[in-house]
């Protein structure tokens, strides 16, 4: 996630350089064609891009709508999970009399934490983070959960037997809140929660399981594939024919200029086209770069952070005082 004021437009214009670089060639290339070659035939009416620009217009606005709402879903998900995770310690530390048993309590839900932030980081086939022009600005901030691996941090928070345990499953996460279940209703047999506090409790384990899996409908769940595609390919359509809609356009206007653009006003189409088809590109990019907002990209969801602050909340309500230090962003993006 982005912190800053906004992204500086050296930023932007260094994401978006490879096309840009490519723009600029598809303009040169006919605008060349047609003005030393003599190819005046390739000249297309003006209504016919237009019409396609128009059609590629909507279908990227709706992606981009789309995707955002993803990326907005992720961050209310998360946002509740925060709020769970500070009332799970507190109902940990209010109804469970044994402070050992709280500490267990409190540290498996970090660990619970810890491996669905994981989980949410695993790379998909459809995510665009390992693209050129992401993975090159992704040296620009860290990643955590590229940086430790997931058993050293469980180890933190569960004991042997548990993170061996739990290490061996395929959905780490939902063992976890599994164990956490069992521990409960070990402390309701043994009458150390009376039963509004065993069913407050175990209420909490299903909205941990519900928060989830919403969590994870978003990571398994592509933006469907159909309309990424159609989005991409209209705009990469419109972008290749923007200039030979344009050609005739300006060679008209050396009709009403003089002086030394006279006869040569056809080169315009470069520019033009160039800076028309960036909107439309970066557009696409941008949303593309907001279709998954788990995958380790600078506008994810700082499910990290969260985490993280999470942990000194729940720390703090046990006593603690050995706290880790809040996540800092890395020139102003944070995860």
């Amino acid at each position: 996630m982005h912190v800053g004021q906004s992204y500086r437009i050296p930023e932007f214009l260094a994401w978006t350089r490879e096309d840009i670089y490519v723009l600029i060639a598809l303009g040169l290339v006919p605008v060349f064609l047609y003005e030393s070659v003599g190819l005046k035939w390739l000249g297309i009416p003006w209504t016919a891009v237009a019409l396609l620009g128009t059609a590629t217009a909507f279908i990227v606005g709706f992606k981009n709508v789309q995707t955002y709402n993803r990326t907005w879903e992720a961050r209310q998900i998360w946002g509740d999970l925060v709020g769970y995770s500070r009332a799970w310690g507190t109902m940990s530390r209010d109804f469970v009399k044994s402070r050992d048993k709280t500490r267990t309590l409190i540290y498996r839900h970090l660990a619970w934490l810890t491996a669905l932030r994981y989980h949410m980081r695993e790379r998909r086939a459809w995510e665009c983070v390992s693209k050129p022009h992401n993975a090159e600005y992704q040296k620009l901030y860290s990643v955590p959960e590229q940086q430790t691996a997931l058993e050293v941090e469980l180890a933190k928070y569960l004991p042997d037997d548990e993170l061996e345990r739990v290490l061996s499953t395929g959905n780490r996460a939902t063992q976890i809140v599994a164990l956490q279940s069992k521990t409960i209703k070990e402390l309701y047999d043994s009458q150390e929660l009376v039963v509004l506090q065993f069913v407050d409790m175990q209420r909490a384990v299903r909205d941990l399981h519900l928060h989830q899996a919403r969590s994870e409908r978003i990571k398994e769940f592509p933006f469907p594939r159909q309309f990424a595609t159609v989005s991409a390919l209209f705009v990469k359509l419109f972008c290749l024919l923007l200039p030979f809609g344009l050609l005739k356009e300006f060679d008209r206007l050396n009709e009403s200029v003089e002086g030394l653009m006279k006869g040569h006003m056809t080169w315009l189409v470069v520019p033009i086209s160039v800076l028309i088809s960036w909107t439309y590109t970066s557009l696409e990019q941008v949303g593309e770069s907001t279709e998954n907002p788990f995958e380790g990209g600078a506008n994810d969801v700082p499910i990290s952070q969260m985490c993280r602050s999470v942990e000194i909340d729940l720390r703090e309500i046990l006593g603690e005082s050995d706290l880790p230090l809040a996540l800092q962003p890395r020139n102003n993006i944070v995860l």
